[in-house]
């Protein structure tokens, strides 16, 4: 039978300096993010920039927690306190998303055109899929689910920057008021399921893979049956 084991104590420190280092990165571009995301949201009246500014609020907050967790020796005692933040992150701004949302559809105000916001969204489709990948991959080999949720968390944003993106641009072009407060309520929904996943502690790999034999793709874990040498397949 083909022994396994988890990273050793020295790829375990690189892979914590790493996560730090990446935390950092995360927390500095996602302050500027939310700062001109929010002042153009205000400016424009849009509810989408709004909550993709407070979304990059949530990402500070989880990277935060994240941050917190690893500047411990024994990062794993303060893994489910990491997840909790994050969850209750994602929830909070799905409710302010939401409610901001609905008030725009009931006719409280229509979102102006935005070429800062344009130009925010399409600079994050670019920047967070790499921080994402990185991150989720060292959380992975690590097997830290707090570090794969806030992975999860970035790579939340890259979709986010694309819905943002279509829905201001669709109001920019057309006039369709209505796709900014229809962009920002999917924005409101993804992050209520990510909400629940981090609460339950559903991240990919929350232990290492060569312990558990799974192996992790972009999406999710699939198990993976570990065999014996020369067993048939």
């Amino acid at each position: 039978m083909t022994t396994l084991s988890s990273p050793a104590p020295d790829r375990r420190a690189v892979l914590r300096r790493r996560i730090r280092l990446l935390v950092a990165a995360t927390i500095t571009y996602n302050v500027i993010e939310a700062a001109v995301a929010i002042t153009a949201g205000t400016v424009a009246g849009s509810a989408a920039l709004i909550g993709f500014g407070l979304d990059s609020v949530v990402e500070v907050a989880s990277a935060a927690a994240v941050a917190w967790q690893f500047s411990a020796a024994d990062h794993e005692r303060r893994e489910r306190a990491a997840l909790r933040v994050i969850a209750i992150s994602f929830f909070a701004l799905a409710a302010y998303v939401t409610a901001d949302a609905v008030r725009a559809l009931l006719g409280a105000g229509e979102a102006e055109h935005s070429t800062a916001g344009l130009i925010l969204a399409a600079a994050s489709l670019v920047i967070m899929p790499f921080l994402s990948y990185a991150q989720r991959r060292a959380g992975r080999e690590l097997g830290s689910a707090s570090a794969v949720a806030d992975s999860r968390q970035t790579l939340l944003c890259t979709y986010l920057s694309g819905v943002l993106l279509v829905g201001l641009a669709l109001n920019s072009l057309f006039g369709w008021s209505w796709a900014d407060p229809v962009a920002a309520l999917v924005i409101a929904a993804v992050a209520v399921k990510e909400g629940r996943d981090a609460w339950a502690g559903n991240a990919c790999c929350p232990v290492p893979a060569a312990v558990t034999g799974e192996r992790c793709d972009d999406g999710c874990c699939a198990p993976t049956t570990v065999r014996p040498k020369g067993a048939a397949s």
